[in-house]
């Protein structure tokens, strides 16, 4: 009489999940770690973990290439397509004076100007603006030299812990050509999609009447 036994079969391999072996995992801590190095911010340390893993598992790169102006210079980034707009510029260009408020598109602390036009680039992938001109705070202008709204902000004091106000400054020099009307209600109701925590409203206002009133606008 035959010893049946039953035997269990290895999962094949193309079932198995896959992981880095003792080199590969090497080689993670090693980019890992030249990266920390560097100095490079967090963000960039785990894409290039990741990047690391990819390699060693021999997973295709997904990345796409989207290329762009950014302060009137070239820029060719290769990315995961589901990187925002606000990730690019400030993990990738590291351009971190467009900040990351709610990440929903409802504080306008983000806001870009895309092809002249404002934009909350939290809401907006950056396999979107391919051949797109984009503008950020430090396209402005920068230390004795600023833009005029952002010398009215510092006129005026019109901020106070200063995170929301690139976005209130990147939309207040967007309505400067938009068609808003002259009155105080009419600035307000432009601004409304920029939300200051800390009630510097009727600073910005009058930053925002200075420039228009220099403009001729009010």
């Amino acid at each position: 009489m035959s010893d049946k036994r039953s035997v269990e079969h290895p999962t094949p391999a193309q079932d198995q999940p896959l992981r880095p072996g003792r080199r590969s995992f090497l080689q993670i801590v090693g980019v890992t770690g030249a990266a920390s190095g560097l100095g490079l911010p967090l963000g960039v340390q785990a894409a290039a973990a990741v990047a690391a893993v990819q390699t060693a598992n021999g997973k295709p790169d997904d990345r796409i290439t989207v290329t762009l102006k950014v302060n009137g210079q070239p820029q060719t980034l290769r990315v995961d397509p589901r990187t925002t707009l606000l990730d690019a510029l400030r993990e990738h260009l590291y351009l971190t004076g467009t900040k990351k408020g709610c990440d929903h598109g409802q504080c306008g602390a983000c806001t870009v100007h895309v092809n002249g036009r404002r934009v909350n680039s939290c809401l907006s992938l950056l396999a979107m603006h391919e051949g797109d001109e984009v503008t950020t705070l430090e396209g402005l202008g920068q230390p004795g030299h600023l833009h005029p709204m952002q010398q009215a902000f510092v006129d005026h004091d019109g901020y106070q812990c200063g995170y929301c106000t690139s976005g209130q400054i990147m939309s207040a020099v967007a309505m400067l050509k938009e068609p808003w009307g002259p009155a105080d209600a009419d600035i307000k109701e432009a601004m409304s999609g920029n939300i200051c925590r800390c009630g510097a409203y009727p600073n910005i206002l009058a930053a925002i009447k200075q420039v228009r009133g220099a403009k001729g606008d009010a």
